[in-house]
């Protein structure tokens, strides 16, 4: 067994890894682990599913051709040399990720900000929790988290928002749902009623866009009932001196209601439950830092905490929950272009210190280009040199069409990943083969400051390298052989807390001084540890006067809806899907709760629009449109749209929610606003639907309006649509005999290919029939012999079908839950668990078991 940490997102759940063959491996939570606690969300429990070696990159490639590593990493320090030569540092980039190790982040910020002397490394993570970094530097004066998951144990109240922590981070979710079993109260801050909302004691579907006035006039409405901590801002904390004369402006309960669109009762009684509660926790997530007033919005939060003095005390903080493994670990080293190394700005004395810990021949004289501005750079041809390390900013980034074009008119780009094509690498003249999740070693921090091992569980399959080692031999070809002599991923690690602790006379909180000195041995065997204590229980804070700031904000005008764009757009996350799917898109189990991407509508808004459950409908914006299937859903505003931003050219044609939000950022943080972006809807019409299963490896996209691609067990499931000819699907099936039924009535056509004696593909399409169920199809991809009914899509005689998958963890299905709650008389979600197992094992399904179970009881009751 080997202890690792789970690929995904920020909430760094432990791993219990048994490795049984050559690339499979039996995954179970790590009990030991404090931030899990032994449980795993569907993700994390499916990750065994995705580490075969299908789709990798596994040997350096310069443009299509396979090249040794010194030819790939002698052109790559060459051009980066020659380009920053002829054009000076600032023509050259990194674009990295959290999904990187701390070792790997390390290295690269180091080459980058200390050798080549430009700031111009940026991350993903600038995307989704930059403005939390702006807000914490704001208040606090180090981008410190004041919170741990250990909070929510003690919290007699939970606020939750912008955050559907329900499908994101599933294993908080039940850390916070068991404190409410205890009694604590959940309220939910989120314009979708989303299924975190559903199981909230108080939802508040605001205006999107409106959090600063909500949470300025809880600060107004608490400081009227004397709930402000005045012994603790007299100590502690700068007041600016107009600072209550401007909260108090529009803050009033009717006022803030108005701005909110929320009840002036629902508001009200929010606002009596924080004035009320002192052990309140906060979480927000990306639906507060998303957004052009993302930093704005996250010292409101802070400033609400601060002077009530709900922070540094247990069940009493505001909490920053990141989406990535690895967000605050590069965080920590200074991954971002705003930020030098060790929680240090580019103030000249800690570009001196940074300067003088690396014996660098240069240091970058100031912030460099955050991640929208970088790629705006790109485009128009300042920078020359590019290098993407294990992200996909072709699919993620906002005006995604601008940067595909910027991409491709770069003189030099260069790809480290594990994926052998991704969106973005089509566009790489170097592409590099990194090391996967199960291959690399080194170290991530999670959201609540908790930095734990990733190990190695298979060797480094064909020629892929550690991001880390990638990195140096690319700077010790460009000449600091010295600098970047690195053998193994403990040494990058102790260098890290040594550069945390030189010349950190507590000045900043951020330190690792006790463990640079740890040896190989005791690297190996590291524990989880959370850095930093509990920060602020001294009531002093990292500014030069040791207090904290609250922050004036006042809530920036909401524009109308605009002519040609009369919808709001919101973008985010599926359940079992993460990022851009080259890690869940392998795992079958993972594909079915969302199988292809969804429009969401309000049912008046479908009405009015003439949109249908389950057509196409095209969404558009100033910057590009694409394609969704609708789904009406009454958890949307009337006005608001919501698609998910999973889908890439490689698994569809539409579903690209990258290339709709306009490239605005935050002033403060740089962060995108990706959740408050004007658009369009209109119908699509199609002549034909249809799908097919083919066994084996992934084939390319058909030529047709609509394809979406999943794994299933055995092969994948392409669902598709039309208004041509239907003939181009015929690029799917592969050679065998083939069997063919036609129904001209209806338009149909119903194609099996079989190929030594097992089914070896099916094409169902129709312009006027119904379709079969998928499910038993599927299996018939490992069927022993081909069963005679295969065009009928069923097997002889009566077929239950399981219907539409619900829990992802054991691939249960609605209807075999809707049945079993009326055949058992089934009276609560735990009554679910004992009988089929739903919800007992990361629960993110609970929610959905529980709006089923009220669905499926209510017309008894209703008849009783």
């Amino acid at each position: 067994m080997i202890r690792t940490t789970c690929a995904y997102c920020g909430v760094g759940c432990g791993i219990a890894a048994t490795v049984t063959g050559e690339r499979q491996v039996r995954i179970q939570g790590d009990p030991d682990h404090p931030a899990n606690r032994g449980k795993l969300c569907s993700k994390g429990t499916h990750l065994g599913e995705t580490v075969g070696l299908e789709g990798r990159l596994l040997h350096p490639m310069i443009g299509k051709r396979r090249a040794s590593w010194d030819k790939a990493l002698d052109l790559v320090a060459k051009r980066f040399r020659d380009t920053i030569a002829q054009h000076g540092p600032d023509s050259v980039a990194f674009y990295v990720s959290g999904q990187l190790l701390t070792e790997d982040y390390y290295v690269a910020n180091k080459l980058m900000k200390g050798f080549i002397g430009s700031a111009n490394i940026d991350t993903n993570s600038r995307l989704c929790m930059s403005s939390a970094v702006a807000g914490h530097t704001r208040a606090f004066g180090e981008d410190i988290v004041p919170a741990t998951y250990d909070d929510i144990d003690a919290a007699d109240l939970i606020v939750l928002v912008g955050s559907n922590t329900a499908w994101c981070h599933p294993i908080v979710y039940q850390r916070i749902r068991a404190r409410c079993d205890a009694g604590a109260k959940l309220v939910v801050i989120d314009p979708r009623r989303t299924e975190t909302a559903e199981q909230a004691d108080l939802h508040l579907a605001i205006r999107p866009g409106s959090d600063v006035a909500l949470m300025n006039g809880a600060l107004a409405w608490a400081r009227a009932a004397g709930a402000v901590d005045e012994a603790f801002l007299a100590a502690s904390v700068v007041v600016p001196e107009d600072f209550w004369a401007t909260l108090e402006n529009g803050s009033d309960l009717w006022s803030v209601a108005g701005t909110c669109d929320v009840a002036p009762a629902d508001l009200r009684r929010f606002y009596e439950w924080f004035t009320a509660t002192p052990r309140t926790v906060t979480l927000f997530s990306q639906g507060i830092n998303q957004s052009t007033t993302g930093t704005d919005q996250v010292n409101a939060i802070l400033n609400l905490h601060l002077a009530t003095g709900r922070i540094g005390k247990p069940g009493a903080a505001p909490f920053s929950i990141t989406g990535q493994p690895n967000a605050m670990g590069g965080r920590e080293v200074g991954g971002l272009a705003s930020t030098l190394a060790a929680h240090m700005d580019f103030a000249p004395e800690n570009r001196a210190r940074v300067q003088r810990f690396w014996a660098s021949p240069a240091i970058a004289p100031k912030p460099g280009l955050k991640a929208v501005d970088l790629f705006r750079e790109l485009g128009q041809g300042r920078i020359k040199a590019l290098w993407i390390m294990a992200t996909n900013p072709a699919v993620s980034m906002p005006d995604a069409g601008s940067v595909r074009d910027a991409l491709a008119a770069c003189p030099f780009v260069v790809v480290s990943d594990v994926v052998a094509q991704t969106d973005s690498s089509t566009h790489a003249h170097v592409r590099l083969p990194a090391a996967a999740w199960g291959e690399k070693d080194g170290t991530v921090t999670n959201s609540d400051r908790t930095v734990s091992r990733q190990r190695a569980l298979f060797p480094l399959p064909g020629e892929a390298k550690p991001d880390w080692w990638i990195v140096k031999e690319v700077g010790r070809r460009m000449g600091w052989k010295t600098a970047f002599a690195y053998d193994r991923a403990a040494e990058i690690w102790r260098e890290h807390c040594r550069l945390s602790a030189y010349e950190n006379d507590g000045a900043r909180l951020f330190t690792l001084s006790g463990l640079s000195s740890a040896g190989n041995a005791e690297y190996e065997a590291m524990e989880p540890f959370r850095w930093g204590g509990t920060p602020f229980a001294d009531g002093r804070f990292p500014t030069p006067d040791g207090r904290a700031r609250l922050v004036p904000v006042a809530q920036k005008p909401i524009s109308a809806p605009l002519r040609d764009w009369p919808m709001t757009l919101n973008t985010g996350r599926y359940r079992d899907q993460w990022h851009t799917m080259t890690r869940t898109g392998l795992a079958p189990k993972l594909a079915r709760h969302r199988e292809e991407p969804l429009v969401e509508v309000h049912p008046d808004d479908a009405a009015r629009l003439n949109l249908i459950d389950g057509a196409l409908a095209r969404v558009g914006t100033p910057q590009g449109d694409s394609l969704f299937r609708v789904s009406v859903s009454a958890g949307q505003r009337v006005g608001e749209l919501f698609v998910p931003i999973h889908w890439t050219d490689q698994t569809a044609r539409g579903g690209r929610a990258g290339l709709l939000p306009r490239p605005l950022t935050d002033p403060y943080s740089g962060q995108p606003g990706f959740k408050r972006t004007p658009a369009s809807i209109a119908p699509v019409a199609t002549r034909w639907r249809g799908f097919a299963i083919v066994a084996g490896a992934a084939t390319d996209l058909p030529d047709c309006l609509w394809a979406t691609r999943i794994a299933v067990p055995g092969g994948w499931l392409w669902e598709m649509a039309g208004d041509g000819d239907p003939v181009a699907l015929e690029t799917l099936l592969p050679k065998g005999q083939r069997i063919e039924a036609t129904d001209p009535a209806r338009g149909s056509r119903r194609v099996a290919v079989i190929a030594q004696d097992r089914l070896a593909a099916v094409l169902f399409v129709t312009e006027r029939g119904e379709l079969p169920s998928r499910d038993w199809l599927i299996a018939q991809l490992s069927a022993a012999e081909v069963a005679p009914t295969v065009l009928a899509g069923r097997g002889p005689g009566q077929q239950v079908e399981r219907g539409a998958i619900v829990c992802s963890c054991f691939d249960i299905g609605v209807r075999t839950i809707v049945t079993a709650i009326r055949d058992q008389h089934l009276a609560d979600v735990a009554a679910i668990g004992a009988a089929l197992g739903a919800g007992t094992n990361c629960g993110s399904c609970r929610p959905a078991l529980a709006r089923l179970l009220a669905e499926t009881l209510e017309p008894a009751h209703a008849h009783g």
